[in-house]
């Protein structure tokens, strides 16, 4: 009796082993849809974020800052860029090319001139955030630009009016403003530029304005072709099908660079030799006037045409 009994505890004690597994199994099961669940969540989350942080800084890995002070400075532009076009919008429905990219009356005309009439409405090429809106009586007249997440700023000028406001966040399609004849133009149009790393690159390499289309769903620049490329898409899709010079002006950009370094180390030593002032306490002196701006007595007292010996008064002004 005593070894039935215990044979058949042996056995309920290996069947209960036996069903672990598959209990194991069956929890496994059941968690893996609610596993796949949980990272189609988070792959949502991480693409708001990502599409947050590029609409905060759009195309951030090309440049360096965000301002609102100047329309373009060109850069180091890579040797090539894959430029992704969908999600476009055209500017305008005017199908109307009146001034191509390129050599223009002794000057590089820097975008395509398209045919608009004052008052009609100008769109935002792609979603992206609004850099600059202002005023250019000489050159863009009213003018946007808008930096792009694929890359690109896109330029608007001589418009009559501006709809949006700087770092006002904008979706492909929305209107920016205007049409005009604002700045330096002989007649009301759109002047519309396609701007990588500050370097204007032809528009006709990627809007069809004729056809209301980009010509793809992407355009791939690359250095080496671009010229080539840049007269072959004027001579397709610009003005009289004549091919111009697709101008990426590698030199200039280079010169343009060379400057814009110069002009920072000229502003760098105009601070460090600047004049600034300091406004007499009770109890200073020069020595400690001296020592706290990090000059010297001899150079306080040429400044100020002052002596050593001088009586320092509270409220006096002293250059150093």
């Amino acid at each position: 009796m005593d070894f039935r009994r215990i044979k058949k505890v042996a056995l309920l004690a290996f069947a209960s082993l036996l069903t672990i597994p598959a209990a194991a199994q069956d929890l496994l099961a059941n968690q893996a849809p609610i596993d796949r669940k949980m990272k189609a969540v988070d792959s949502i989350q991480l693409q708001k974020l990502i599409q947050s942080e590029e609409m905060e800084s759009p195309a951030a890995s090309l440049y360096e800052d965000w301002n609102n002070q100047y329309a373009h400075r060109p850069t180091a532009l890579p040797d090539s860029f894959r430029i992704d076009l969908r999600g476009f919008s055209m500017p305008t429905p005017s199908r109307v090319i009146t001034s191509n990219f390129g050599a223009r009356w002794g000057r590089q005309h820097k975008g395509l001139d398209i045919k608009v009439y004052i008052g009609d409405t100008i769109r935002a090429a792609f979603s992206g955030k609004v850099r600059i809106v202002r005023y250019e009586p000489k050159g863009y007249g009213k003018y946007v630009v808008i930096r792009h997440a694929n890359g690109l700023e896109t330029i608007y000028g001589h418009m009559s009016k501006h709809l949006v406001a700087e770092n006002q966040e904008v979706r492909a399609g929305e209107a920016i403003g205007l049409g005009g004849n604002t700045g330096r133009s002989t007649g009301s149009h759109l002047h519309f530029e396609t701007r990588l790393c500050g370097v204007a690159l032809n528009p006709a390499l990627m809007f069809d304005f004729r056809n209301q289309d980009v010509v793809g769903d992407s355009y791939l620049f690359r250095k080496s072709s671009y010229n080539r490329e840049s007269a072959e898409a004027t001579r397709l899709r610009g003005v009289g099908g004549k091919a111009v010079n697709g101008d990426l002006d590698l030199a200039y950009m280079q010169q343009s660079q060379d400057q814009q370094v110069a002009s920072n180390k000229r502003q760098q030593r105009q601070q460090q030799t600047a004049a600034r002032y300091h406004k007499v306490k009770k109890g200073d002196t020069l020595y400690g006037i001296a020592r706290k701006h990090g000059t010297s007595v001899n150079a306080i007292c040429r400044l100020n045409h002052i002596t050593t010996k001088v009586r320092l008064l509270p409220g006096q002004i002293l250059k150093y």
